[in-house]
């Protein structure tokens, strides 16, 4: 701080003593034409110090920010010529640009950086991916003065190294302008006849030209990926989409309703994981867990005694017909009717332009993978010898399993787990890191784990699997906590430890098709592969593996393949919700606290309690909160997590909200039905807007109260205090 304070100081003074001593005076065009003779004498008698005392001027003028620079360089073509004013002008210029820039960089890129973080996270990428573009494109147009881009590239994370050797390159047309008109400079008359219409017209072109050579030099790459391959004459299809999961099914569907040919190719079942293996069973699943929860604490609801029979085998039944009843929604017959060419069969990519399935081979102009994830299996010594489950298997179950290990703490795990316990399992979840669902707050993770402890989950979190061995007649997992070994029977294991991309198997190697480092198939902004009429949606792409973030993608992957050659759209990941439909639910959008400080943005935290929620009281369902993120004084949302019953539900209108741009003021203003959950939102809002009262102005409120009393009345110190009203009462206001 003390360094940035002896440099600010240092240029305001320096700043100061140039326009207290007038000295731009001599920086002026008169001037330099008053001088010349001068000025040409000196440089024959004194030719080195000229040169040296030139240069350092002009470094420091430039450096400053102070105005002259444009003189200077007219004033080097009038006493050095051409050759040597521009070799001078060229070098003296882009080290006192850089100069500049450090200062900007020093003083105003932390502060700002902080400050703006969330805004600018969009910049810094593109910064760092094609900062050289944009430098170059604005040094070539001189409308933008090169003081300010100086100062606004302090601010962003453009390297050194790239500032010089592009800000040089860049002002070198500019300068031979100038240093040219200086070595006419009888002829000039003032500024603006140096810049003439035509002259503004090149440079504003040469501005575009980087741009224009980049967007068409990957246009050429991508192109050239086709060039190898042979082009149909005739395409059978606008579209083929391997997949038949929720971002196929989706592209699919907006691929024939504009009428385009399209073929989707599903080689299991349709409906992907979410309808056979993911959200469907396992929500059905949950909803009996959820009833068995209810009639061990029915005394809680004033009941003595309540009491169910089930057999698990019957509850497994009930979650294959919830899947069959909701699979006619993603059947064959359906996306037929719709229009889709369905192909049940593998399918294997042969070109860009050609998919093989059942032996058959179909011409398409565009390929759209939406292949999905499997459960990632880790490669622990020994569990290849046991029968272990995951969540593609485990819904073949017939038999409770009275002992059942859950390896993984992330929100699949977390759902299982809770779910057998219900159901009468001796659960014990092990996770490797330090606490349960890490993605969330650690203030989320200790409800829920507490929650786990209390339904008799035991939850060993900071627990390393090591080794799955036998022990006579029980499997035991080994794991590590502390140094110590730690010995685990059981009777079935679930491995829920996270999922991997779908990629092998159908072409994507053969062809080349670029992986990221996650092991998803590496996209750009528009969902394009390397190659550009082949695209990727859903959980192979990343970087979100929910149902709802692939059926987003896929409207993007649809209509930039089919349209892409008028208009690209960028798929747009700024509000993405998401669930743990745990007891208590987990829901969140946006920003939580972890992130707001990885990120070293600035925010306020506004927390509403479910247990002053009448309708959370009369459900027994009191427990939870919402906390919610904004930006410091403001009621701009950066990001909410809500934890409680049905958090998945009343999370939406906080999308909606950070969606369109509404504050919590909006929401404050929105009539909510009484009673409800959806009014904890409100609630919460009405916690902002009580932390943000005007105190200043309510003193002058209550004076004007006073004197419309005739200067009598009560005041609360005077009277008597009123009897304090309950915060819910107090946030409706």
């Amino acid at each position: 701080m003390t360094k940035k304070l002896v440099i600010l100081v240092a240029l305001i003074v320096l700043v100061a003593l140039f326009f207290h001593f007038d000295l731009n005076q001599y920086l002026t065009l008169s001037a330099l034409k008053t001088q010349q003779e001068a000025l040409d004498v000196f440089v024959t008698q004194q030719p080195a110090l000229s040169v040296a005392g030139f240069f350092a001027v002009y470094i420091m003028v430039t450096a400053l920010s102070i105005p002259g620079a444009t003189v200077m360089t007219l004033a080097a073509g009038a006493i050095f010529g051409l050759l040597q004013g521009l070799i001078i002008v060229s070098f003296a210029s882009t080290i006192g640009a850089t100069l500049a820039m450090l200062v900007s960089r020093l003083i105003l890129r932390d502060s700002i950086q902080n400050r703006f973080a969330a805004q600018l996270k969009t910049v810094n990428a593109g910064m760092e991916k094609e900062g050289a573009f944009y430098l170059f494109a604005l040094r070539l147009v001189p409308i933008v003065p090169f003081f300010v881009i100086n100062l606004v590239m302090g601010v962003t994370r453009i390297s050194t190294r790239t500032f010089f050797w592009v800000s040089q390159v860049g002002m070198l047309a500019g300068t031979v302008v100038y240093v040219n008109a200086g070595t006419q400079l009888a002829q000039i008359e003032s500024m603006s006849g140096i810049l003439t219409p035509k002259i503004f017209l090149s440079f504003a072109l040469l501005g575009l030209f980087p741009l224009i050579a980049k967007h068409g030099l990957n246009r050429w790459r991508q192109q050239k990926q086709l060039t190898q391959f042979p082009k149909p004459k005739r395409f059978d299809d606008d579209i083929v989409v391997i997949g038949g999961g929720s971002a196929g099914l989706v592209t699919s569907y907006i691929a024939a309703a504009v009428k385009a040919n399209v073929t989707l190719i599903e080689k299991h079942k349709m409906g992907g994981d979410c309808l056979n293996t993911g959200c469907v069973p396992s929500k059905a699943l949950i909803r009996s867990a959820r009833f068995m929860a209810d009639v061990n604490r029915a005394s809680d609801l004033g009941f003595q005694s309540v009491t169910a029979k089930f057999d698990f085998a019957d509850i497994m039944q009930r979650v294959q017909r919830i899947v069959k009843t909701v699979e006619p929604h993603d059947s064959i017959e359906r996306y037929t009717e719709l229009g889709v060419n369905v192909i049940q069969g593998e399918a294997k990519i042969t070109s860009p332009y050609t998919v093989e399935v059942n032996g058959k081979i179909i011409t398409t102009r565009n390929i759209v993978i939406a292949t999905g994830a499997r459960p990632f299996v880790p490669a622990i010594p020994g569990i290849e010898e046991i029968d272990y489950l995951t969540s593609d298997n485990v819904w073949q179950l017939e038999q409770r399993p009275q002992r059942l290990v859950v390896l993984g703490g992330g929100p699949i795990g977390c759902e299982l787990a809770q779910s057998f316990a219900r159901l009468g399992s001796e659960v014990t979840q092990v996770e490797m890191l330090p606490r349960l669902m890490l993605r969330e707050d650690p203030d989320v993770s200790e409800r829920v784990q507490q929650r786990f402890t209390n339904e008799g989950i035991k939850v060993l979190v900071g627990h390393t699997a090591k080794a799955f061995v036998k022990d006579g007649d029980d499997s035991v997992l080994i794991c590590e906590s502390e140094g110590e070994e730690v010995r685990i029977a059981f009777d079935k294991v679930l491995v829920a430890v996270g999922r991997a991309a779908n990629t092998r198997g159908f072409g994507l190697e053969e062809l080349g098709v670029n992986l990221a480092k996650t092991h998803t198939v590496e996209v750009n902004e528009y969902l394009q592969s390397n190659y550009p009429n082949i695209f990727a949606c859903g959980d192979v792409a990343g970087p979100y593996q929910f149902t709802h973030t692939a059926a987003h993608q896929a409207w993007y992957a649809a209509v930039n393949a089919l349209f892409g050659k008028f208009k690209k759209f960028k798929v747009d990941y700024s509000v993405i919700p998401w669930a743990t439909f745990t007891e208590p639910e987990v829901a969140r959008v946006g920003l939580n606290e972890l992130e707001a400080k990885e990120q070293n943005i600035p925010y306020e935290v506004t927390r509403f309690d479910m247990a002053e929620l009448d309708r959370a009281i009369a459900d027994e369902e009191a427990h939870g909160f919402v906390k919610v993120l904004t930006a410091p004084g403001k009621d701009t949302i950066l990001g909410v997590t809500i934890v409680g019953a049905q958090a998945g539900d009343l999370i939406s209108e906080y999308v909606m909200a950070m969606k369109h741009g509404l504050g919590l003021n909006k929401i404050l203003g929105t009539i909510h039905i009484y009673p409800t959950l959806a009014e904890a939102n409100r609630y919460a809002a009405g916690e902002w807007k009580k932390a943000h009262k005007p105190e200043k102005a309510l003193v002058w409120v209550e004076r004007f109260h006073r004197w419309q009393r005739g200067g009598g009345g009560r005041t609360e110190q005077q009277g008597k205090t009123p009897l304090p009203l309950t915060k819910k009462r107090q946030t409706q206001f």
